[in-house]
């Protein structure tokens, strides 16, 4: 019997007797009496106002009190060594409560007892939560946290894809939906705050971490980022956004062990780093944020008052708290070497503005040296106070202080995964495939049973690598191979061939020197070069695995891994009908596959329908719509070289090739889309502060399909350097063949803003093109407006 499947069936007769208390202790009047005194204290009132509440439970908190409001115990197989609260958690250090509780069962770390079924996890949330509200002193509830950016952290929950195939859907209904979902599904589980989502902008894609953003552009960013925080929050979950700030542009690309110094000015720093944060904080407003490993300038984000409490708090208006990436506040004397101890770390980084400190080991340590600087002297207090409210803000903002439990855990197992959400998953799954190439309308494939199809190359049966440690865990995905012959006649003949590992013995040592072929890698090569003859077509699947993209796994060089590089040339030299899809979550340097290979796809990491949507997009039952949310080099050595792009960054020079192999915004379809009358109404400028744009976009061809119309501005002159076109606007519109739709799209007036000399966010006067298109170098329509 299925070792997961005798888990959840055990968790479920455990859950039978502990669940014998499901509802809150509370009196007829509706409220709780959490500090057991039998009286309605202010903090306990619903009635009251948060501050006074707030207020009036500080007051009643001891220093152990206080402190256990900053720090995160992590879960079970991590920190806790309990599933659920035993007696000798009354000797522990969160007896007198604690801040968040982070992955607590969720399946992670090969254990499933109470993750599944879903009814089992709330359940047992119900009783943890139970623990600290009926057995401390003040019974403070938990925030009980995970990741998301995927879908949500738990075992069995909807798999979405990665963040950059989501960025290339450019959907912004599509973003709030998932993260709709997501926020759905964790407060059905009794997650009260999800890790989700990422607004790094990735600008350099040597970057292991490039597949959890959403792309190069901070608009594109910002916007999507925008709806995940208002899809999650919607049901009333915290969404905690990172990496704040400038996180995403290491050195070199460099991450692992590094990740500090980041070469960024200051002008580039607001404009594009900063910029997806701004929205998330001003206009979504997101509850949490994540402080990141590195410095800026030479201080540390995490002690860095200037971005803690200056930008995030006064300028942006953050009215939540902050968590520090696991280890970071470590950091300050392991690594950037400006703290002397624990202590003193601590006291640098709540001075700063740090509410929680996160780490996977036992905040004991990290207390007892808070409560050292607190008896010292050398931590205020005052600065104490302070972050606690705006944990305890947050924890009343969520309800924990009047619903602190699932009131029908039963529920998880309807809500969970269900059948809207598979659905939502698989339109997640087409709308992020980027057709990149298609030579002679090779796509759609015919689905002939009476032809050979060879599916070939490392990524066609991999499913490991399509999982990820920050989405659901223990989640089925649909191989390509699988996907491929499932939507085939049973007549039809597919072949199979590996071809090569997605790295050669001397990885990453290959990416810069040349080493013979062994003899087990010249097998495969040549079974590949056989199979693939005997084949009318040839399906041709590369890329990444686990062990080229992620966290900690930056590259080098951007040309396929391994042998892959040979194994595409190997196949392109039968010249046959030849189909190449890219999986894996950066861009790649293939230009001897762009010359040679008829039709390329895109596919990033598409979730657990990957197969099914690619086989959609390959027999023409889905037609992509997708566009490229990060431009394609042509080479490493173009790198920083990105989008968007300064006055002549991208310089033609005697001895460089300059331009993307494809440009940010870039993608095809199987139909072909007219683009006119293009409309700029100001008259709502003075009195709105806005200026609408309309256009028209028809399908002029024979099939239906999706397009991405783009807005970029560009700005003629200006008092400082700024970026040749910014992406202003997009709309992933639908056309039946023929169809005509009139788009219209709003442009605030801070869609021209600048930062100026003195670093101020301003509009100058002057004129502005206004571009239209397909892509940021398919201008289809130009009109200007002077401001």
């Amino acid at each position: 019997m299925n070792k997961i499947f005798c888990a959840s069936i055990f968790s479920a007769l455990i859950l039978g007797f502990l669940s014998f208390k499901t509802q809150p202790a509370a009196d007829q009047q509706g409220w709780i009496d959490f500090n057991k005194n039998g009286k309605k204290d202010i903090y306990e009132d619903p009635a009251k106002p948060t501050e006074e509440r707030v207020n009036d439970l500080l007051r009643q908190m001891t220093v152990e009190e206080k402190t256990c409001q900053l720090a995160t115990l992590y879960g079970y197989g991590a920190v806790l060594k309990d599933r659920q609260p035993t007696p000798a958690w009354k000797d522990s250090v969160w007896k007198d409560g604690i801040a968040n509780i982070d992955e607590q069962l969720t399946g992670l770390r090969k254990d499933t007892l109470f993750a599944f079924p879903y009814s089992a996890h709330a359940k047992a949330i119900n009783e943890i939560q139970r623990w600290f509200i009926e057995q401390t002193r003040l019974g403070i509830p938990v925030d009980f946290t995970t990741e998301g950016i995927r879908g949500l952290n738990h075992m069995k929950a909807t798999y979405f894809p990665a963040q950059l195939a989501q960025g290339s859907s450019f959907d912004k209904d599509l973003v709030f939906k998932i993260g709709d979902v997501t926020g759905r599904e964790a407060k059905a589980l009794g997650y009260t705050n999800v890790y989700s989502p990422i607004l790094d902008v990735s600008s350099d894609p040597r970057w292991g971490r490039m597949e959890e953003t959403y792309g190069s552009d901070p608009y594109l960013i910002s916007q999507l980022g925008k709806q995940a925080v208002l899809g999650i929050q919607k049901n009333n979950i915290v969404s905690t956004v990172k990496h704040f700030a400038v996180y995403s542009i290491p050195v070199g690309g460099r991450d692992g062990g590094v990740r500090v110094d980041p070469h960024v000015a200051p002008h580039e720093m607001w404009e594009l780093y900063l910029e997806p944060f701004r929205v998330a904080f001003e206009e979504a407003g997101a509850k949490g944020t994540m402080a990141s490993y590195n410095d800026y300038d030479g201080v540390p984000i995490i002690s860095s008052h200037y971005f803690l409490t200056d930008i995030l708090r006064r300028q942006f208006g953050f009215k939540g708290y902050v968590v520090s990436d696991s280890h970071a506040l470590e950091d300050l004397f392991a690594k950037h070497h400006v703290a002397k101890d624990t202590a003193d770390a601590a006291r640098m980084a709540l001075t700063a503005g740090l509410n929680v400190k996160t780490d996977f080991q036992t905040p004991a340590y990290y207390l007892a040296a808070v409560r050292r600087g607190i008896k010292n002297g050398s931590i205020p207090m005052s600065v104490i106070d302070e972050r606690v409210k705006e944990v305890l803000r947050v924890k009343f903002w969520l309800g924990l202080f009047d619903h602190p439990y699932i009131q029908d855990p039963a529920e998880a197992d309807v809500i969970v995964h269900n059948k809207a959400a598979q659905e939502l998953a698989l339109k997640a799954a087409h709308e992020g495939i980027v057709l990149l190439k298609n030579d002679n309308k090779l796509l759609p494939l015919s689905k002939n049973v009476t032809q050979t199809v060879a599916i070939i190359g490392p990524n066609a049966k991999e499913e490991k690598s399509l999982l990820s440690r920050y989405g659901p865990t223990h989640a089925h995905v649909i191989t390509i191979y699988d996907g491929i012959k499932n939507a085939l006649p049973t007549a039809t003949q597919v072949l199979y061939a590996e071809g090569c590992k997605h790295t050669d013995p001397n990885f990453p040592a290959s990416d810069i020197e040349d080493f013979p072929l062994t003899s087990d890698e010249n097998y495969l090569l040549d079974e590949a070069v056989t199979t693939a003859s005997k084949a009318d077509v040839i399906i041709l699947s590369v890329g990444d695995n686990e062990n080229t993209i992620g966290e900690t796994h930056s590259r080098l060089d951007l040309k396929l891994p391994g042998r892959q590089e040979l194994l595409v040339e190997k196949i392109a030299a039968l010249n046959k009908p030849t189909v190449l899809i890219l999986t894996g979550g950066r861009p790649v340097t293939i230009n001897f596959a762009n010359k040679h290979i008829p039709s390329i796809l895109e596919t990033w990491y598409l979730g657990e329908y990957t197969g099914k949507a690619v086989a959609d997009v390959l027999f023409g039952d889905y037609n992509p719509g997708g566009k490229l949310p990060a431009p394609f080099p042509k080479y490493v050595g173009q790198i920083p070289l990105s989008f968007p792009m300064k006055p002549a960054a991208d310089a033609h020079g005697d001895a460089n090739v300059s331009g993307f192999l494809y440009p940010f915004g870039y993608g095809l379809s199987y139909t072909t889309f007219q683009y006119s009358e293009l409309k700029i109404d100001d008259s709502a400028l003075s009195s709105k502060n806005e200026i609408k744009v309309s256009f028209k976009i028809k399908n002029t061809g024979q099939v239906a399909g999706d397009e991405v119309a783009q807005l970029y501005l560009h700005q003629e002159l200006s008092s400082v350097t700024t970026y040749v076109r910014k992406l202003r606007g997009f709309e992933r519109v639908r056309l039946e063949p023929q169809q005509e739709k009139e788009v219209k799209m709003i442009l605030p007036k801070d869609s021209f803003a600048l930062y100026n000399q003195e670093m101020k966010r301003v509009v100058e006067p002057g004129m502005f093109q206004i571009l239209v298109g397909a892509s940021s170098e398919d201008i289809r329509l130009t009109k200007s407006i002077r401001l």
